[in-house]
């Protein structure tokens, strides 16, 4: 099994596995496997004067904070938040939610 541990403090935060090995442990638990995250919530049409993942950067910005303080707070990782400013990954609803609360941005849900 192929699993990345990524640290906070020294202590193991989050366990990163391949998509198929997840599912492979999840039919082993006798659990639904999950449909894999799609492209859908960045081709879903914006709502007006809602701003976009698109902004994200700006917004972070313009609260004056960081990558690294935003991601921690988000409970993601910077390089992570990183990638998701440059469109390069998009965020389940829980993180949107969470980014969304961090910013002041209404929505960001599972309608985005």
């Amino acid at each position: 099994m192929n699993v990345q541990v990524i640290m906070r403090d020294g202590e193991p935060e989050y366990a990163v596995l391949p998509w198929a090995e997840y599912q492979t442990l999840l039919h082993a638990a006798g659990r639904p496997a999950p449909a894999a995250a799609t492209e859908a919530a960045s081709s879903a049409p914006a709502v007006p004067g809602r701003p976009t993942l698109a902004c994200l950067a700006e917004l972070r910005e313009g609260k004056g904070l960081t990558q690294e303080q935003l991601a921690r707070a988000v409970g993601i990782s910077p390089h992570y938040l990183a990638m998701i400013e440059k469109g390069e990954r998009q965020p389940d609803s829980a993180i949107r939610r969470a980014l969304a609360w961090n910013l002041g941005v209404d929505g960001w849900g599972d309608d985005m």
